[in-house]
């Protein structure tokens, strides 16, 4: 607050305080942007109609409720409870390791260390430091250069287009690396993916430099829709692969770092080294199992449902004289896509929260400009929330956002 509304409230409470100007310590001042978050959140909570409802708009009351009515059909509830990694721990390890026909999985806190560990395993297998990967990857956006900075590894950049690299491009790197990572999907491109032809020969290009190849497999579980094959078959190109408990199973958190057993073990002496050997872990595994259970069967559903909205969405946008917008992929490769519009960040986050208010509805949960001025992207997602949408609900809904725009005619 301002020195004066400090005084008035001082007054108010029956105490004389000398007004001081405020500062970053001493101020509680809501900050605009922190306020424009909250409401947007809570308009989005109490919305009615979602086309995804993450995890992490639960209450804790929620999200504890769902955890205790599913376990019982998950594991016996009668066992001990785990240890430093054993029990219902090594059941979900063997249950990743069957689904990606694997020898063998090792369970970690987070993805982050999981893909440490594996790289920095196999930089000691192969002699070569160096980690081919995109400038978009994971690792180079969102973990603080850790490959670098805890792990002592270096990276390179086959392509800086927004996509995976080529076999061309793999066989144009013009010095050695001793991994090959590669992440399915893209996210910050938008979640894309290659055709399997276009995988597999990557892989090749690869292996014919004596490279290991690591797949970021954060979101590999819904990828079997655009590849036409299964997750063995998937993760058998790989000579290691990292899953997810969280992005696209609802879990607590987690992930699994999955390939020969000599790898893994080794990444299971690495993970105590990191700190990643944790006492007790039964919450978050029963919540990664529920997530095999229940959301990994239905993903090709919310595939199929992503590409109907993208396609609504699009049409939608249209009939509202939108002059120009954009779905990316234009056929999503899966449940998740981006969609760009003309306008700026505020004008649109104005317009989803009086859509959400108004209306009980909301498309979308957020938009950021990563580009030009006056241009924002958002990311789609589909999952349960979103299966009973028609195409003629999105498109009306497209519409309903679009007129509540600022500064639309």
């Amino acid at each position: 607050m301002t020195g004066t509304e400090h005084n008035d409230t001082a007054h108010e409470s029956g105490h004389r305080e000398r007004a001081i100007a405020p500062t970053p310590e001493s101020t509680d001042i809501p900050d605009e942007t922190a306020v424009r978050r909250a409401r947007r959140q809570a308009a989005i909570r109490a919305a009615d109609r979602v086309l995804s409802r993450p995890s992490l708009t639960a209450t804790l009351g929620q999200r504890l409720d769902q955890l205790t009515s599913a376990a019982p059909e998950l594991y016996d509830l009668d066992q001990p409870v785990d240890v430093y990694g054993d029990g219902v721990v090594e059941a979900l390890e063997e249950k990743v390791a069957g689904l990606l026909g694997t020898e063998a999985a090792a369970f970690f806190p987070t993805g982050t260390m999981a893909q440490q560990v594996a790289l920095r395993c196999w930089a000691g297998r192969t002699g070569n430091r160096t980690v081919a990967l995109h400038p978009q990857s994971h690792p180079e956006v969102h973990e603080r250069e850790a490959l670098a900075t805890v792990s002592g590894l270096r990276t390179l950049h086959p392509t800086e287009a927004p996509r995976l690299p080529t076999a061309d491009e793999i066989r144009a790197v013009d010095e050695p690396f001793g991994t090959l990572m590669l992440e399915l999907p893209l996210r910050e491109a938008g979640f894309v993916l290659p055709t399997w032809e276009e995988l597999t020969g990557v892989v090749a290009a690869a292996r014919e430099r004596e490279a290991v190849v690591h797949f970021d497999g954060a979101r590999l579980w819904e990828c079997t829709e655009h590849f036409g094959r299964p997750l063995p078959e998937i993760a058998a190109l790989a000579d290691s692969v990292y899953v997810s408990f969280y992005k696209s199973l609802a879990g607590l958190g987690g992930a699994a770092l999955a390939g020969p057993l000599t790898l893994v073990e080794e990444a299971r002496a690495w993970r105590h080294r990191y700190g990643g050997q944790i006492f007790q872990q039964f919450p978050t595994v029963l919540s990664a199992l529920a997530g095999l259970e229940r959301e990994l069967p239905r993903l090709p559903w919310y595939v199929a449902q992503a590409r109907r909205v993208a396609a609504a969405l699009r049409d939608g946008f249209r009939e509202a004289s939108v002059p120009w917008s954009r779905v990316h992929p234009e056929v999503p490769h899966t449940h998740e896509f981006q969609l760009w519009l003309p306008y700026g960040v505020r004008e649109l986050e104005d317009a989803l929260v009086r859509q959400a208010e108004e209306t009980g509805t909301s498309l979308f949960r957020y938009w950021k400009s990563p580009g030009p001025a006056g241009l924002a992207v958002t990311e789609v997602a589909v999952t349960e929330a979103g299966m009973d949408w028609t195409g003629d609900e999105v498109r009306a809904a497209a519409r309903e956002f679009v007129e509540r725009i600022p500064g639309r005619p």
